[in-house]
């Protein structure tokens, strides 16, 4: 959970106040750019939600705000290692509890990572599509309450996509096994 947080949210169900809070708590900004606002407010609402943004546009604030918020893990699925590793060190830096599992994770971390999600004990855990499809990950997973599941770079799921990454073609299964977990997809990239 992100260390030293005050109570932020009120009657139980978060708002984009209490969202605004932790951008400026946690990033260090007064207010959200662009859609990022409306984009927090559906998934803090339980909507599931697709949004394009700009590159640079601050579209991983757009899921992280919202999994912190939320009661329980939210889960990202992103495509890069590299990108998955920078996020984990940046949120981890700023006093978010995240983890990632992909094969540069030695067995001892993974094992650790997974006593702090059933402990409740992390905010947000990175995963590869290919990751997701691997051993009983989605099986550990249906143990734990879901804040909310994030696609990154989901132009992957796109038309030409799952021929570079066949595993995106199984995400559909995220909505199937958890039904009630709003889903946001993220990307800059989009065609008709």
């Amino acid at each position: 959970m992100l260390s030293d947080s005050p109570t932020l949210i009120r009657n139980g169900t978060p708002g984009l106040d209490d969202a605004r809070a932790l951008l400026s708590r946690v990033w260090g900004h007064a207010d959200f750019r662009g859609l990022q606002g409306a984009v927090v407010t559906e998934i803090l609402a339980g909507r599931d939600t697709l949004a394009v943004l700009p590159t640079g546009g601050g579209k991983s604030v757009c899921y992280q705000i919202p999994a912190i918020l939320r009661p329980g893990l939210g889960l990202v699925v992103s495509p890069l290692i590299a990108l998955m590793t920078d996020q984990v060190e940046a949120l981890k830096q700023q006093g978010v509890a995240a983890a990632r599992l992909d094969s540069g994770v030695s067995m001892d971390d993974r094992s650790a990572i997974w006593r702090a999600a059933r402990a409740g004990e992390l905010d947000l855990l990175y995963v590869s599509p290919e990751g997701l499809a691997a051993g009983a990950m989605m099986d550990r997973l249906a143990e734990l309450p879901l804040s909310l599941i994030a696609i990154d770079e989901a132009h992957c799921v796109s038309q030409w996509g799952h021929d570079f990454r066949p595993d995106y073609r199984n995400l559909g299964l995220l909505a199937e096994r958890f039904p009630g977990v709003p889903r946001i997809a993220v990307t800059a990239t989009a065609d008709a």
